[in-house]
């Protein structure tokens, strides 16, 4: 299995995720350029967090014109995996690739510290390898990780089951406590916790590491599906 990391001006997750791929699982991984114009060798695309284009107008509002983003939806098409963490989460949701949108924090400060989220859905490629309702230790670093989305959208996430994790105590805001949410095919998901920090034991948490190992199961299960037939 392949991975991609984006890098964009302002990229600051980048190294962590190449880092968390390497470290935790052994496979292949690349940064891309945010000018690429070709992502087929990829299976799945991490779009990192940071500060891409220093957050100028809105968090992402200028890298989802970036040319790799007309790739990243294609690969979702596709049905390969996307993930975005934190300013990449804003990016995916600003391309339309995701619902909702990020706001300001309600406090209007930045938080950076650890914070407990429960695993609404756990049958993502992201997190098949956590047990449902289970709860994790993720830590948080955003000054605009307030999801908002209006009522009719909510519902249909929820209907749909594309909410993927919540806060135990919301630090941000969000509606209905939301830290992360899938597309409706599930193979796109974004969240505003980094699981990238959270992938060593030296970090202070493993939890997220599992969101690693559950991208790379549920890939090896389609291929050796492919395979079969």
């Amino acid at each position: 299995m392949k991975f991609a990391v984006l890098v964009f001006p302002g990229s600051n997750c980048d190294i962590d995720c190449y880092k968390a791929v390497e470290d935790s699982l052994g496979e292949p991984v690349d940064y891309v350029w945010h000018t690429a114009t070709d992502l087929s060798a990829y299976d799945c695309i991490l779009v990192p967090g940071g500060f891409s284009y220093g957050d100028y107008l809105r968090c992402g509002a200028i890298s989802r014109f970036a040319p790799v983003m007309a790739e990243v939806a294609k690969a979702a098409e596709q049905g390969k995996f996307v993930l975005g963490i934190c300013n990449g989460f804003q990016i995916l949701t600003e391309a339309g690739l995701l619902p909702g949108a990020l706001r300001r924090n309600m406090s209007m400060k930045f938080r950076c510290h650890d914070t407990v989220l429960k695993v609404v859905n756990n049958t993502t490629p992201f997190t098949v390898d956590y047990a449902k309702d289970e709860e994790i230790v993720i830590p948080i670093a955003h000054g605009e990780g307030n999801y908002y989305c209006d009522e009719e959208t909510l519902a249909s996430l929820k209907a749909n089951n594309q909410i993927v994790f919540t806060y135990s105590d919301n630090p941000n805001g969000s509606v209905a406590d939301i830290a992360g949410v899938s597309n409706a095919a599930g193979n796109v998901v974004g969240m505003m916790p980094h699981p990238e920090r959270a992938a060593n034991s030296l970090l202070g948490s493993e939890d997220g590491k599992r969101m690693f190992t559950s991208i790379l199961k549920t890939w090896r299960d389609r291929y050796d599906a492919a395979s079969i037939r």
